[in-house]
């Protein structure tokens, strides 16, 4: 009987903090510095939970080594649900590739939600003689080693979108990396370096004002920004498919409940029209998980699949 009521006791209490949090302002740390779609991204949801929840969601950006600093910080930080983190798919990718990155994205985090998905595209500089994948994979079959492509480092977005590439058609390409993309777009268009991956929402304005050609785009379906543009499934590289996303996370042993309210209430800003429409004008596809826990196995997924990447590919560790 007194194990019985100590239960109930323990769920009453949990379901109590539950129904009161937050009492105090919420934290969410971006690990990277201020302006990207990541920092913007987070702030919006943080504005919306804000509303919803009578407190204040403050974004905090703590940038350093490829996001480690930051992630380290929210790892270490009390597991009671005020301190969030920004995440985007790197944080899943970096420890198979970077030694020092010192947590787990499968066991250090607990899952909240999904806040939105970004298309990539492959674009190359307009002077480029491929005027399609086809056209693309052709010349760099003739010219192993010659086509370049940049990225901001070995497990970035860029990077393995490229490495699927080559896998999936037998090409060599040369990486040059950069300390960010802006660098590496800029270099694509001043013809520097033949090609990239690139978020749509970065992108688009360059592709539109004629500086850039895009060739495909990484996702299974068109973009409706792009519509003329084909996917690189329908350009010959069956089922293949890599997205950007963002979403939030929080330190393992954070109560479900407050997990569980967290998520909720990110499922209803992502099911306001307008909300989504501002930033599909953009590029970014706001989409909420349906529970935390199919976020976290989203995420171990995407930890296992890299990984895999890693050692088929032979990619260096750093």
């Amino acid at each position: 009987m007194r194990k019985l009521l100590a239960i109930l006791l323990a769920a009453w209490v949990s379901l109590s903090a539950a129904q009161s949090y937050p009492t105090k302002p919420v934290r969410i740390i971006v690990p990277l510095v201020p302006g990207g779609n990541q920092d913007i991204v987070a702030r919006a949801v943080g504005e919306e939970l804000a509303k919803a929840l009578g407190q204040q969601f403050i974004v905090e950006n703590r940038p350093g080594i490829g996001a480690i600093v930051g992630t380290q910080a929210v790892k270490h930080s009390a597991p009671d649900g005020y301190t969030l983190l920004s995440v985007a798919v790197t944080f899943a990718r970096v420890p198979g590739i970077m030694s020092s990155a010192g947590y787990d994205p499968r066991s250090d985090f607990t899952g909240v939600s999904l806040v939105c998905r970004i298309p990539q595209l492959l674009v190359v500089n307009p002077s480029f003689e491929a005027r399609s994948v086809k056209e693309l994979v052709a010349y760099a079959k003739a010219n192993p080693g010659k086509v370049s492509y940049g990225s901001s480092g070995n497990g970035a977005t860029g990077h393995v979108a490229a490495e699927l590439f080559m896998r999936m058609t037998g090409t060599q390409l040369l990486h040059v990396m950069y300390k960010g993309n802006a660098q590496a777009l800029i270099d694509v268009m001043g013809g520097q370096i033949v090609m990239m991956f690139d978020q749509v929402s970065t992108s688009m304005g360059h592709v539109k004002g004629g500086k850039l050609r895009a060739l495909a785009v990484t996702t299974l379906e068109r973009s409706p920004l792009f519509p003329d543009v084909p996917t690189l499934d329908e350009s010959g590289l069956k089922g293949y498919e890599d997205v950007t996303w963002n979403g939030i996370v929080a330190p393992a042993g954070v109560p479900r409940d407050v997990v569980l309210r967290l998520n909720g209430e990110i499922r209803k800003i992502m099911a306001n029209p307008g909300f989504v429409k501002r930033y599909a004008e953009r590029g970014i596809e706001m989409k909420a998980s349906a529970s935390p826990e199919e976020f976290t196995s989203y995420i171990r997924s995407e930890a296992d699949a890299f990984a895999k990447l890693v050692k088929d590919a032979g990619m260096k560790a750093e």
